[in-house]
């Protein structure tokens, strides 16, 4: 079965990225730390469900276009049980080894696609990633962690010095177990290549196809907004806002004057949130933002950085009420919708990204997108709007590489 119920009002375990990825940090210039969106659940959360069988058949379809399958290697790597993992051309899943590191100081795990025609990959039990590149091969290095385990480098398209910025790549996002698989395509860090997942099981779902010709229209749409368009790095992505802003290519303050003015407005009105947990009445005092209800909870005033990326005086714990309602402040946020409407969330998106001062990237992606969802920031999936499907009977899974 799937679930229709927004996933903010979920357990937020959801958001939480895999923990492989999460603790693949280590010193060194390039590394590759994801943000804390977008990714599945590992839990069931209502009871009995279907159990998934094991190794799914994972289809990787080349629609580019642009690439011949001999140009294109996959890799699918991330966590099982705390061990960082991936998996081998045969479907074996294997642990990452400080030894997989050549001669060149960088691991190959990719998968080769078929010689012709779609190329079928058996998916192990697993949370991660699968990553897609294109004319060029990642350069993913094994690394000791902060206890000594083996554990890796991810690319960061966001980072000049990463030895793998000049290559064309882009991923999705997955958990699979017992429970289901569960699975988006992400822009939260950056949009290079256009993906689209096809999961089949108790139903056929699809999520994160573009509209043709949206790869080009989104490129253009953020660079046409001349405070985003530093953002895009030539035709190999555009970076999201946050990571410009860390980056030095996007302003530190660029929201100040939205939140400002949302913080005037609710100095003197209520601001109603309403989660699975019922309704949150808020008031600003000063700096702090308190809401009443079923619990007190309350946020700082966010700065940009905490707006783009949903953390800091918006982070979100996984406590049942602070989380949800910081989940909608950072969509409301996100998509400038806190002042045009005093009860959040907001569910039509002909309201959303309507203010000069909007997250211009998360507008133009999903502007792009077939269906109008897309992760282009973490609380994306506030109200379902984000590139998201799970189905707890899966029978096979596809990701297709759409034409540029």
């Amino acid at each position: 079965m799937t679930h229709n119920s927004p996933r903010h009002q979920r357990p937020l375990t959801r958001r939480r990225l895999l923990t492989a990825i999460a603790g693949a940090a280590v010193a060194g210039p390039a590394i590759a730390v994801a943000a804390p969106h977008a990714l599945a659940a590992v839990t069931p959360d209502d009871g009995a469900r279907p159990q998934a069988a094991g190794a799914l058949p994972l289809t990787v379809v080349n629609s580019t276009g642009s690439y011949a399958n001999s140009s294109v290697y996959v890799y699918i790597v991330g966590n099982q049980d705390g061990r960082q993992v991936r998996v081998a051309p045969d479907g074996t899943l294997v642990p990452i080894a400080l030894s997989d590191n050549g001669a060149d100081g960088f691991t190959d795990y990719a998968i080769p696609l078929a010689g012709s025609g779609d190329t079928t990959i058996s998916m192990p039990y697993m949370s991660g990633r699968i990553y897609v590149a294109l004319g060029d091969k990642l350069k993913f290095k094994a690394v000791a962690d902060g206890n000594g385990n083996p554990a890796l480098q991810y690319p960061a398209g966001w980072v000049t010095s990463d030895p793998s910025y000049q290559v064309l790549h882009d991923c999705a996002e997955f958990t699979y177990n017992s429970s289901g698989m569960y699975c988006n395509t992400t822009m939260v860090d950056m949009f290079s290549v256009p993906l689209g997942i096809q999961l089949t099981g108790a139903q056929d779902q699809t999520t994160g196809m573009l509209r043709d010709g949206g790869r080009a229209q989104a490129f253009a749409a953020v660079k046409a907004v001349p405070e985003f368009a530093p953002l895009v790095v030539d035709d190999l992505r555009v970076i999201a806002p946050g990571h410009g802003l860390d980056a030095g290519l996007f302003a530190a303050d660029y929201f100040d004057p939205y939140i400002a003015d949302v913080w005037s407005a609710y100095a003197g009105k209520d601001l109603t949130v309403t989660t699975n947990a019922g309704a949150f009445t808020g008031r600003v005092s000063g700096d702090t933002m308190t809401f009443s209800g079923p619990a007190a909870v309350s946020f700082g005033r966010p700065s940009t950085r905490d707006v783009l990326y949903c953390d800091g005086a918006l982070a979100a714990p996984n406590d049942g009420t602070t989380g949800p309602v910081a989940a909608v402040l950072g969509a409301g946020f996100n998509r400038s919708t806190l002042l045009s409407s005093s009860a959040q969330p907001t569910t039509d998106p002909a309201a959303f990204y309507q203010e000069a001062v909007t997250n211009h990237y998360a507008k133009a992606i999903h502007a792009a997108t077939a269906d109008g969802k897309a992760y282009g920031f973490a609380f994306d999936d506030v109200a379902n709007f984000a590139s998201y499907i799970q189905d707890n009977a899966p029978t096979a899974v596809k990701l297709t590489l759409t034409p540029f």
